[in-house]
């Protein structure tokens, strides 16, 4: 027998089992065959292998739309990794408005309170973007991967093993069909055989499918401790994110809240965001919810008519021209004017004069 007839002889042979799973799989739907049930433990193996997979999917897929919101850029890098090839490095959206923030607080001036205060907050959400790549490297790598793994090699091999069973299966009781129909002894006989045969391939089949089955115990296991690595991550991640903004919080405790509210640009006193000098007594004084605290020396000379020297804690622009525009650190003269709202000085540099709130200054001995 040449290559060329063996050949031809199996694919007639494949072509023939093909036929008589075809003509079995329709006439089991039609209610014309008798079908073998698996046991009810294999089934529920298959149940559970089953549910793993669809979840497995809807977990991995959300989880990248979380770390990568942006579609194209995980198309982008599907694409790479198809082609195992390493995706680009880009810039992500903190650092991007980081980058925003110092550029704007440079040209506003490293100086002024606004741009100071950019600058830091720029460089924070820098940081918070380096922790944020920091968790989609680590939960990539960690809870991904694994999770890939299984969905593109474990199951493939289950579901792989699962169609043989079925391809068993419905061989096995196309033998049983063929034996019910048969009628000559010497058919029966070759049926019986058949039958003997098909039986015990559908039961070795049966048992590596429940072998292989029985490992998504160990996957559940598996997953269980990359999601406690998923979790350590991003506490990780939210608790850096925390302690960036808490710094920064702290750090802009000592600039002025100069900016007000649209309901409350046209009056009230100019407050600061936080009061590092204001130490011992104090008088308070409350425009609208928010409360200042002015220091005891500062209420003194209100209540006197002399005049003192002060230091300015921080960059105000005037509103209007009957106030005094004022630079961080340096040194002028303040005075009370009787009626003069509490919450102001006059103070004066040079020949220029004009109102200056109390909340900026600090006197001097």
């Amino acid at each position: 027998m040449n290559i060329m007839d063996f050949n031809v002889k199996k694919l007639a042979a494949d072509a023939g089992t093909f036929l008589s799973r075809a003509v079995q799989f329709t006439e089991e739907k039609l209610g014309q065959a008798e079908k073998t049930e698996l046991d009810a433990h294999l089934e529920n193996l298959l149940s559970k292998a089953e549910c793993t997979k669809i979840w497995t999917e809807k977990i991995m897929k959300q989880t990248e739309v979380l770390l990568q919101p942006n579609p194209n850029a995980r198309i982008e890098e599907f694409v790479y990794e198809k082609l195992d090839r390493k995706a680009p490095s880009r810039i992500n959206n903190p650092e991007l408005l980081g980058q925003y923030m110092i550029d704007a607080g440079t040209e506003f001036g490293p100086g002024t309170a606004y741009g100071n205060a950019l600058i830091k907050c720029g460089e924070t959400q820098k940081r918070i973007g380096t922790a944020d790549r920091e968790l989609i490297q680590t939960s990539a790598l960690n809870f991904l991967t694994p999770l890939r793994n299984f969905i593109e090699g474990d199951y493939k091999t289950i579901a792989k093993e699962r169609k043989l069973l079925q391809n068993k299966r419905l061989d096995l009781d196309a033998a049983k069909t063929r034996l019910k129909k048969a009628k000559a002894a010497e058919t029966k006989s070759s049926s019986e055989q058949e039958l003997r045969i098909t039986q015990s391939e559908f039961d070795r089949q049966a048992e590596i499918t429940r072998l292989l089955l029985e490992g998504i115990s160990s996957t559940h296991a598996h997953h269980l401790r990359c999601l406690n690595d998923f979790v350590e991550a991003q506490m990780t991640y939210y608790a850096q994110c925390y302690q960036y903004m808490l710094d920064l919080q702290k750090q802009l405790g000592s600039f002025p809240s100069n900016y007000l509210s649209n309901n409350n640009q046209s009056s009230g006193t100019p407050v600061p965001y936080a009061l590092s000098n204001a130490t011992g007594p104090s008088a308070v004084a409350s425009t609208g919810s928010l409360v200042i605290t002015c220091p005891s020396n500062l209420n003194d000379l209100k209540e006197s008519s002399s005049s003192r020297k002060a230091r300015v804690l921080y960059d105000y622009d005037a509103a209007n021209s009957s106030e005094l525009s004022l630079l961080a650190d340096e040194v002028i003269t303040v005075f009370s004017v009787v009626g003069m709202d509490s919450d102001w000085l006059m103070g004066e540099r040079g020949n220029q004069k004009g109102k200056v709130p109390i909340t900026y200054l600090e006197l001097l001995n």
